[in-house]
């Protein structure tokens, strides 16, 4: 008994140092973009774009958000006014949740695709730094673009298919303001980790289904990597001032699922 909870603790403290390391992934890929200019300014382009398509559609959200709580509630169209009126500001509130963590959810996974050639540029910098890749499989812009879209569609889908449920359980008393809001940052984290792994993986003739395996076996890694990067981008403008760096956070990610070196090992600077 004695040796099995010596095991069981030994095994959740090797699960929470590695949860703590991948979050510092995020900070190491900060580091790397505001010590190198060229690569900070590579990532901000695509991502202002994204923001400024997202921060749009939030304009329309909160402009119909009182016909969209209406439609959701429409059992309580014959209700008391009070009545009525607290439902919809539920509904109201619980829909601007809903779309809010599908924003960031896919927020990643657009900016992704349309910045696919600055993100291919950034993460190949932050390898150089490491040691480069010896496998590396060339392809072309616009089967890389095909690729990267391909993969993006499957992640949202991803996205929305998690989110319904969890937008759903929100709606449960006590469970719905508690453990909901950690089990979406956990699912939240784990998509993201897989979406900004994309670019190295897929330099290495990688797929999303060997992604998901690297993953898997570094769990913990992968979603202190994803959950530091989900809340920061819940932060206003997070996701935007903050991609340069989740890319390059992502790169490292990947090197170190793959077993590679991510300390310095050559004298080439980015």
């Amino acid at each position: 008994m004695g040796d099995n909870s010596t095991q069981l603790l030994s095994a959740t403290g090797g699960a929470f140092r590695q949860f703590v390391t991948g979050a510092g992934l995020l900070a190491r890929g900060l580091g790397l973009v505001l010590r190198n200019p060229r690569m900070l300014g590579l990532g901000l382009l695509p991502a202002l774009i994204s923001g400024v398509l997202y921060a749009a559609a939030l304009i329309a959200l909160i402009a119909f958000i009182d016909d969209l709580a209406a439609a959701v509630t429409w059992f309580a169209d014959d209700w008391s006014t009070a009545g009525r009126d607290v439902m919809r500001l539920l509904a109201g509130a619980a829909v601007f949740g809903l779309c809010g963590l599908l924003g960031v959810l896919t927020f990643t996974a657009v900016t992704l695709l349309i910045g696919d050639p600055f993100y291919e540029k950034i993460s190949g910098m932050v390898e150089h730094r490491f040691g480069g890749v010896r496998d590396e499989v060339e392809v072309s812009l616009g089967q890389s673009l095909a690729r990267s879209l391909v993969d993006s569609l499957r992640l949202i889908g991803l996205s929305v298919l998690f989110g319904i449920p969890l937008f759903l359980a929100g709606f449960i008393p006590v469970v719905g303001q508690t453990v909901v809001p950690v089990i979406g940052g956990a699912v939240g984290g784990w998509i993201l980790a897989v979406e900004l792994t994309g670019v190295p993986f897929q330099r290495r003739g990688r797929r999303l289904r060997d992604r998901r395996a690297a993953l898997r076996v570094n769990r913990p890694l992968a979603l202190g990597f994803g959950v530091a990067v989900f809340a920061c981008f819940l932060i206003p403008l997070g996701a935007v001032l903050l991609m340069p760096a989740a890319v390059a956070g992502g790169t490292l990610l990947s090197r170190k699922a793959l077993g590679l070196p991510t300390e310095i090992t050559t004298v080439a600077s980015l």
